[in-house]
């Protein structure tokens, strides 16, 4: 068991204690020695975790605590760290700037103990992805979609055939190739899919959709048939 898991477990031991536990007892339940738990114990006590006793006569973790509510396993801690670092393969400025916020917030919350797994992780996320999108602005296409905002778009398609559109977007797929945004275009009167770094000028409009997201959303989900790979099932632009 790495330390930070076995951490997290001492903490849970002792929490649902109905008094003073030994240090071999706690040794018993982890299956460490009894140098190790002094020596957890002592960390987490580092760590600002209230945990009162001495050896010999046992451990207790004061009343009223409780982990923090960003408590995780060391597992947890570099899923999202790998989560939030996979975020610049997208291309999408917005939500990396929010990643590295998220970090920096877990960071905090974490007792200094498990706080080297974010801040030095032990893997290796290549960047390479999706290209940015020189003009359209993806963090204002999620905002249109929370709030279900028509667009007004300038397109160039594979051929360089340019073409303007009003779409209402519905989704972006995060393709490893390209990043597109899924929508329904008045020009085709269809479901289309649009390469973001292939969009030329793009707006937001007061307008909303004249029916709801969610039933574009299901309408959209019966035609690709539920895939994720949007660009396998629908022509772009």
């Amino acid at each position: 068991m790495r330390k930070a898991d076995r951490l997290f477990d001492l903490i849970q031991i002792l929490r649902t204690a109905k008094g003073p536990i030994t240090a071999a007892v706690l040794a018993a339940e982890l299956e460490v020695t009894v140098r190790t738990v002094y020596r957890d114990v002592a960390a987490l006590q580092a760590s600002r975790v209230p945990i009162e006793g001495a050896p010999g006569l046992g451990y207790v973790l004061r009343r009223g605590f409780d982990l923090p509510p960003l408590m995780f396993t060391a597992d947890e801690i570099e899923a999202i760290a790998v989560g939030t670092r996979m975020l610049q393969r997208t291309g999408d400025a917005g939500l990396m700037e929010a990643a590295e916020s998220v970090l920096s917030k877990i960071t905090v919350a974490l007792p200094d103990a498990l706080r080297a797994y974010l801040s030095a992780p032990r893997f290796y996320v290549s960047a390479r992805g999706a290209p940015s999108p020189r003009i359209a602005d993806l963090s204002a296409i999620r905002v249109a979609i929370r709030n279900e905002h028509k667009l007004r778009i300038a397109y160039s398609d594979e051929r360089g055939n340019r073409t303007h559109r009003t779409v209402w977007p519905i989704a972006i797929a995060y393709c490893v190739e390209a990043t597109l945004v899924s929508a329904w275009c008045e020009l085709r009167n269809d479901f289309r899919h649009f390469r973001t770094d292939r969009v030329l000028s793009l707006d937001v409009l007061d307008e909303h959709y004249p029916v709801s997201g969610h039933a574009l959303m299901s309408q959209w989900l019966e035609k690709v048939g539920g895939k994720e790979e949007t660009g396998a099932v629908a022509r772009a632009g």
